[in-house]
């Protein structure tokens, strides 16, 4: 693997990580109520590790020659994200009292954060897309650890964005509870969007 094309992958990504969507909106939401921003990443980072683990090790290519295997995941993920924009969009966070680290509620912002990005379908193809792209050929490391590395370079870039976008609106929306709760709602109805879309756009395909 060449420096350049570990560059040049690294520069896609960055573009694609900063542009917002449903793990924005989930980290805005922990950022908002002020607790679970780590555990919330930590889901997040998680999910993004399945998915290239799964385009990594070839499973990938398997789960895309079975179009209908897809599309069930396809349509799990959405009516998933659809699922927890709701109850976002319902019930906006609002800035909380004091941090929560309890078990529970750290083992809730974990497994939320990783079916945000482990069943959104996105993660997948983006990972499928980008991925073998980059890969050079004849290098001593052979593609599917070529992808591994890539992969954990932008597992660990969406971390720190991540990270950023959940203090971010915890500093500026923290003390702000009614702004918190309109961008709270428009978090939920971004999620909502994007499961809908994701139907939408499935079925089109299909048909």
């Amino acid at each position: 693997m060449t420096t350049t094309a570990l560059m040049a992958f690294w520069a896609v990504a960055i573009l694609l990580i900063l542009t917002p969507g449903a793990d924005w909106a989930y980290a805005i939401a922990a950022g908002i109520r002020g607790r679970g921003i780590m555990m919330s990443v930590t889901g997040l980072v998680l999910g993004h590790l399945t998915m290239m683990t799964v385009v990594a090790i070839g499973a990938g290519a398997m789960l895309t020659a079975h179009p209908s295997t897809m599309a069930a995941i396809t349509y799990a993920g959405a009516f998933y994200l659809m699922v927890i924009g709701v109850k976002i969009a319902r019930h906006p966070p609002v800035p909380a009292a004091e941090d929560d680290t309890s078990e529970t509620t750290a083992g809730r912002w974990i497994v939320g954060g990783w079916g945000v990005s482990a069943l959104n379908p996105k993660v997948f193809l983006l990972f499928l897309a980008l991925l073998p792209q980059f890969v050079t050929p004849g290098s001593r490391l052979g593609p599917g650890m070529q992808m591994m590395v890539l992969g954990l370079l932008e597992v660990a870039t969406c971390m720190v964005v991540y990270i950023a976008v959940g203090y971010g609106a915890k500093a500026i929306l923290g003390s702000r509870p009614a702004a918190a709760r309109r961008i709270g709602r428009v978090s939920g109805v971004l999620m909502v969007m994007i499961g809908v879309m994701l139907v939408a756009h499935q079925t089109g395909h299909m048909g």
